[in-house]
């Protein structure tokens, strides 16, 4: 399989010629996440979402991957010469290893509820072999109680029953290859290499990338910041969306000013 194919990118919606704005998706969910976060952008961003292979409208996976794999095929299908960049958990783990691999093309990554590692490869390769013997609905209660803070399903019905569907929907052997590919992950050592901006936030209720995560991040890149989100958990753009858009947006402009 090509790296281009591994992925499916929405068009760019917003003013022309304005900055672009790529979001990439937490593990189970889709576009879907960003929902609520894109209406707040596109004032002044165009603004794209890109789905992981078998989730949403992503291709199905015929091959092994690898996040790094996955960070080339968004840096493919993104038209403009350069971009800004967000993602969660392994949308995240995709935005270091672009910031790695294509950092001459971001003008800053905001990697949220993420890390330079996440997990153990024999979790995820447990949880890989469930999605293929039982399906990705036997996820969805511990995934439910992984993602959202305690409030997060009530104060937002809507767009948190979405994403549970689109993890059921999600094809079972690419969510597989998911875990796979995040079995394999680990960057931790090349975080000195990123000189991209970086800005690491964190979920208040997260505890599958709480705040050592993030300040790892912040600690080994060469120009990183961190930034907590109350009241959310491992999905943050569903849980707390304005809260979220206000910060890329500052983030944003910190790094807009400073290359100015």
């Amino acid at each position: 399989m090509s790296a281009p194919s591994l992925i499916a990118l929405t068009a760019p919606v917003g003013p022309e010629g304005a900055p672009l704005v790529v979001l990439g998706p937490s593990l189970g969910t889709s576009t879907i996440l960003w929902d609520d976060v894109v209406p707040l952008l596109t004032d002044d961003y165009r603004v794209a979402a890109w789905d992981l292979p078998g989730h949403g409208a992503g291709p199905v996976a015929r091959d092994a991957f690898t996040v790094a794999d996955l960070a080339d095929a968004v840096a493919r299908a993104v038209p403009d010469d350069t971009f800004f960049y967000a993602g969660v958990s392994l949308g995240g783990a995709t935005g270091l290893q672009l910031a790695l691999r294509h950092g001459s093309r971001l003008r800053g990554a905001a990697i949220v509820a993420s890390g330079a590692q996440l997990g153990d490869p024999e979790s995820w390769n447990g949880r890989a072999a469930q999605a293929r013997t039982q399906g990705t609905s036997s996820l969805i209660v511990a995934s439910a109680q992984r993602w959202f803070a305690p409030e997060s399903i009530a104060r937002r019905p809507e767009i948190t029953g979405r994403l549970l569907h689109a993890l059921q929907d999600a094809d079972d052997d690419s969510y597989a290859r998911c875990c796979e590919a995040l079995a394999a992950y680990d960057i931790r050592g090349s975080l000195g290499e990123i000189d991209v901006p970086v800005l690491a936030a964190w979920g208040a209720f997260d505890a599958v990338a709480p705040e050592a995560k993030a300040v790892e991040i912040t600690e080994g890149v060469r120009d990183g910041r961190s930034a907590r989100i109350e009241d959310a958990g491992h999905l943050p753009p569903a849980e707390q969306a304005e809260a979220v858009a206000a910060l890329l947006r500052s983030f944003i402009a910190s790094v807009s000013g400073k290359d100015a």
